[in-house]
């Protein structure tokens, strides 16, 4: 493991006055953001970080093409899904931290089936194969309780069906449709809407509530083949933007979660480019795009990109963590991962000072390591590194890779100190682990054998002494409720077929969606 101490333990005291004066408490506040705390946008006045670029963006070759002449600095910098009605993007919100808010009782003991809604298949065949129906990866529900202002609107809208209800799921599936289901009873609450393509990514509803559905193909059927905005208005597909000619890299899928900053929804594509939209009730206006090259080539994003006041972080399959500026679209600074990267960064304020953490696979390497990094968010500088061991698992013309896909899960309550992430090893057939890491340090405090490889990102809930338990899932179809201060499993249950997707979580229960064609609500007992 590589932990930078000196040199970090000057570098937070510096940065902590950037943050000070810059996007954390102004001078004049004494509080500060405990280092064991999670993010509270509501609590902290935000003004912008600073337009910089530091040496390690040298290597970035980038251009932005402005298409709209309107100021693109972001009008606000607070973050816009903390008072959504629910969860209505990947991992909740900017900071993408799946702080879900789950609640248990005492010590849970049980994983229970609450219903099950199967979706179609789609078979047919693609240029990387057929994908049938359920979810894939990264495939988290949209959780919506929509407010009275809107119920009366909504029963009235297109495709609305007798079970509709005011918490109401949604989701993308491989079955190329957006399906729509009463979170209470697992009935369909609206007509599926067919995209023409699968759907692996997780779908993104518009904080505004201006009844805007982000959604990106994952694999191309038929053309188009790109991103799409539904209204849930009108229950229909009103604009499509399909391949982009002048992307580094001809390949249109978008498996990233669309997110809000300020005025603005930030796009990042598998082609190379990330972009930059002015937003409207039914449309998207492009405002610019950053198309970039690190060293001559011109990575894809399939993660999620992190926003943190005017500061947007993304992994790509280069193995790049690329901090950038969304006011102007210019490179912050970039860290290196060393091979592909599609687990999203999470980013954690401590001691006023946001930090990212970030992971990457084992792809390029063949037999190698994963890395998992945290990073000074203002920087790029690296606070620690860790290193896990591992390889690509290989099946005829098939390659499964190892390391991290899964995105962490902060610790919270008596974990606070940790952060959780799934770590596919395949050094045992295709095995894998569950980790937990010191979040000062970057020491494992334990590493939790599962029964397979797990893709699904891990979630949390907390009992009334605020002692954290963790459910996760694997590819074999398991699931698992652990007590994550110490690592111990409490049950394992068989409950679908491969969990590539991960879970959006309301009160004691979540929901989530497997391959095959099932999407399920469990309680947490």
């Amino acid at each position: 493991m590589k932990h930078i101490t000196p040199r970090n333990k000057y570098l937070v005291a510096a940065t902590t006055l950037v943050v000070l004066s810059g996007c954390g408490k102004t001078s004049s506040q004494s509080e500060v953001v405990p280092a064991d705390s999670i993010y509270a946008p509501e609590q902290q006045i935000l003004t912008m970080l600073p337009d910089t670029a530091y040496q390690s963006v040298e290597s970035v070759k980038f251009t932005v093409e402005l298409v709209d002449s309107v100021s693109g600095e972001l009008i606000s910098l607070t973050d816009p899904y903390a008072s959504s009605p629910g969860a209505f993007t990947f991992r909740k919100g900017q900071l993408r931290q799946a702080d879900f808010g789950g609640r248990v009782k005492g010590t849970p003991s049980d994983i229970v089936v609450d219903w099950t809604f199967e979706t179609d298949y789609d078979l047919r065949q693609t240029s990387v194969g057929t994908w049938g129906g359920g979810t894939g990866w990264t495939g988290q529900p949209v959780l919506v309780e929509w407010p009275d202002s809107l119920m009366t609107r909504m029963k009235g809208a297109e495709g609305v069906l007798p079970a509709f209800g005011q918490q109401e799921i949604i989701f993308g599936s491989l079955a190329s449709k957006v399906y729509f289901v009463n979170y209470q009873t697992g009935e369909a609450s609206r007509s599926p809407i067919g995209v023409n393509n699968p759907i692996k990514g997780s779908v993104s509803l518009d904080p505004s509530l201006n009844g805007n559905l982000y959604v990106g193909h994952g694999a191309p059927a038929e053309r188009p083949f790109g991103a799409l905005v539904i209204d849930l208005f009108a229950h229909k597909i009103v604009q499509v933007t399909p391949e982009d000619p002048k992307a580094p890299r001809h390949w249109g899928a978008y498996d990233s979660s669309a997110i809000r900053a300020g005025q603005f929804l930030i796009r990042p594509g598998e082609n190379g480019r990330i972009y930059k939209f002015t937003v409207a009730p039914g449309e998207l206006k492009l405002h610019s795009a950053l198309s970039y090259t690190v060293d001559g080539m011109g990575p894809g994003i399939e993660s999620s990109m992190a926003v943190y006041c005017n500061y947007g972080y993304t992994a790509d399959n280069a193995g790049n963590l690329l901090c950038i500026n969304l006011n102007t679209m210019h490179p912050v600074w970039l860290y290196r991962l060393g091979d592909d990267s599609d687990a999203t960064p999470v980013v954690n304020v401590e001691d006023g000072v946001p930090y990212v953490y970030a992971a990457s696979e084992i792809d390029r390497q063949g037999v190698g390591t994963a890395r998992f990094a945290k990073i000074n968010g203002l920087t790029g500088e690296p606070v620690w590194e860790q290193r896990i061991e591992g390889r690509r698992f290989d099946i005829d013309t098939k390659h499964f890779d190892g390391g991290f896909y899964a995105t962490p899960l902060l610790g919270s309550g008596n974990c606070s100190n940790l952060i959780f992430a799934n770590c596919v090893l395949n050094l045992n057939g295709q095995n894998g682990e569950m980790i937990a890491f010191e979040r000062e340090t970057g020491n494992i405090s334990y590493r939790l054998p599962l029964k397979y490889y797990a893709w699904s990102s891990p979630v949390a809930f907390l009992n009334e002494n605020d002692e954290m338990f963790i459910v996760n899932f694997d590819c074999s179809g398991y699931a698992y409720l652990i007590d994550a201060a110490k690592g111990d499993v409490i049950t394992t249950k068989l409950v679908g077929a491969n969990f590539e997707s991960s879970a959006v979580v309301k009160d004691n229960t979540l929901v989530i969606g497997s391959r095959g064609n099932s999407v399920m609500r469990l309680s947490i007992k």
